[in-house]
């Protein structure tokens, strides 16, 4: 979620400016109230809602729509498959298989959820510094033991990857190609044990890097976040528009 390259191509704007305390229960509370509606208005309103999140976060679109579409690779099956598989009114037949009615709805409101969901995510929170997350989860009260391996499963996950990228490379230069053969599954299971050394390596230097920052277990406070005249307004225009989409839930 928190990609530093895609916080970057963010434009900073309103949302930025926010309480992180504020930004992170906001997403909270989209996310539950997304989750448990089930009307196709009141979720249609609820990606609407989340576009306009995105619209003033100032997302970069190409980037948001990249990451939506990798969402969507992964439902897309569970998608296609709850038409045939939903009980209910007949609406085609494919070969000798019936798609209902309830099933295309079902899958329809999944495909909703999730994408308001992650946008409404991606503009509160996926443009906050990993420094701000640490210090408003500590402020939220979160234990520590959570805060830290958040922080840095976040912070190393794309190191990792890099050092994943560089071993390839060095492959590809041997006039590496991965086939279906012995040898193929013995080099990727080296460039597998390689990658495991050199994490154990670098977490060893990322410790006693932290610990001559002074780390002691604890994650200690340096700012105090404030809750503002802004944060206010943003309050009361965000339950206003979720109290709406309860609304059009209660709609008969």
């Amino acid at each position: 979620m928190i990609d530093p390259d895609f916080r970057d191509s963010v434009v900073q704007g309103p949302v930025q400016r926010l309480d992180p305390r504020l930004r992170l229960l906001a997403a909270l509370a989209f996310g539950v109230v997304t989750i448990s509606l089930r009307e196709t208005a009141a979720l249609a309103a609820a990606l609407v809602l989340a576009v306009l999140l995105a619209a003033v976060a100032g997302l970069p679109w190409r980037p948001t729509l990249r990451k939506l579409a990798a969402m969507d690779a992964f439902v897309v099956m569970a998608l296609a498959l709850l038409p045939f598989t939903v009980p209910g009114e007949e609406l085609f037949l494919l070969g000798p298989w019936p798609a209902s009615r309830e099933g295309l709805l079902q899958a329809l409101a999944v495909a909703l959820k999730a994408n308001a969901a992650l946008l409404a995510l991606l503009a509160l929170a996926g443009t906050m510094e990993l420094s701000a997350l640490g210090h408003a989860l500590k402020h939220l009260k979160v234990p520590d033991a959570l805060i830290h391996l958040l922080l840095l499963m976040v912070r190393y996950v794309d190191v990792l990857q890099r050092e994943y990228g560089r071993l390839r490379l060095a492959m590809r230069a041997r006039a590496f190609r991965p086939r279906s053969d012995r040898h193929t599954w013995r080099s990727l299971g080296y460039l597998v044990g390689m990658l495991l050394v050199r994490s154990v390596e670098r977490s060893e230097r990322v410790l006693a890097a932290m610990k001559c920052r002074g780390f002691d277990g604890h994650l200690h406070l340096v700012d105090e976040m404030t809750f503002g005249w802004a944060d206010a307004a943003f309050v009361v225009l965000f339950l206003g528009g979720l109290a709406g989409l309860v609304g059009l839930e209660a709609l008969p």
